[in-house]
C-alpha cells in the first residue's frame, strides 16, 4: 500500500525542542507565462485535514475543498514573483524569492522551515531543511503545494479573461500545443516569460522579420 505525506518530518523537529513548523512549496516553474507561486503552511497539530497530498494526485475539486480546510485551521501564507523577475533573476531563484516571501507573510514566524526539493533559499534566516519529494512525505508541504497550486490556477484563469486564446484556464500557461499555436499565431503577451526558449525564439523571429 501506498504511504501519503504523514507529520513525521514536523514531529522531528518538535523533538528538537523546535514548536512552530512550516512547510513551504511552489508552483509554476514550467510555465511560459504568469508569476512563480509558493505557499507557506504552519499546521495545527491537532486539526490536520484529511487527504493531504501533494497537488498534483488531487483534482481539482479536491483541491479546492482542501485549501478552503487548511486556511480554517492553519496559518498560511501564498506570495509570488513576477514575470520580471523571473526573466531578471531566473526561475529558481524566483521561485526562492516566492518562498522566502510566503515564509515573511506569516502572521506566526516559524522556528523550523521545511522545504519542498533539494535546495534551501539562500536569503533563508530561519532554520531549514530541504526535504526531496516532500509534498508526498510530509503533511505541511503538501498542504503548501495545495494552496500554491490553488492560487496559481485561479490568477491565471482572471489571466485567461485579460488574454483570451492561449487556453491558460486550462493550461496554466504550460506549454501546451494549444499555447504554443496560439504564441504562433497571437504573439507574445506582456506576461510572458521572454527568457524561457519558446517565447524568446518567437520574439526573435518577430524581430528578424522587422527588422
Amino acid at each position: 500500500m501506498i504511504q501519503g505525506p504523514d507529520f513525521s518530518f514536523e514531529l522531528a523537529a518538535h523533538a528538537r525542542g523546535l514548536t512552530s513548523i512550516a512547510g513551504v512549496d511552489e508552483v509554476g516553474r514550467g510555465p511560459l507565462c504568469g508569476p512563480v507561486t509558493a505557499a507557506a503552511v504552519i499546521l495545527d497539530p491537532h486539526n490536520i485535514p484529511d487527504g493531504l497530498n501533494d497537488s498534483k494526485k488531487l483534482s481539482a475539486a479536491r483541491r479546492a475543498v482542501l485549501a478552503e480546510q487548511i486556511i480554517a485551521h492553519a496559518q498560511v501564507s501564498v506570495a509570488h514573483a513576477s514575470v520580471e523577475e523571473i526573466d531578471e533573476i531566473n526561475i529558481l531563484q524566483a521561485s526562492h524569492l516566492a518562498m522566502c516571501r510566503a515564509i515573511a507573510g506569516l502572521s506566526v514566524r516559524p522556528d523550523h522551515v521545511l522545504v519542498d526539493g533539494n535546495r534551501i533559499p539562500r536569503d533563508l534566516e530561519i532554520s531549514a531543511e530541504a526535504v526531496v519529494k516532500g509534498d508526498a512525505r510530509s503533511v505541511s508541504i503538501a498542504a503548501a503545494s495545495i494552496l500554491a497550486k490553488q492560487a496559481r490556477d485561479l490568477l491565471m484563469v482572471d489571466l485567461a479573461q485579460q488574454y483570451p486564446g492561449y487556453g491558460w484556464e486550462r493550461n496554466a500557461g504550460y506549454p501546451t500545443r494549444d499555447h504554443l499555436q496560439a504564441l504562433l499565431d497571437l504573439g507574445v503577451t506582456p506576461v510572458h516569460r521572454r527568457s524561457f526558449r519558446p517565447v524568446h525564439n518567437i520574439l526573435c523571429q518577430a524581430k528578424s522579420i522587422s527588422s
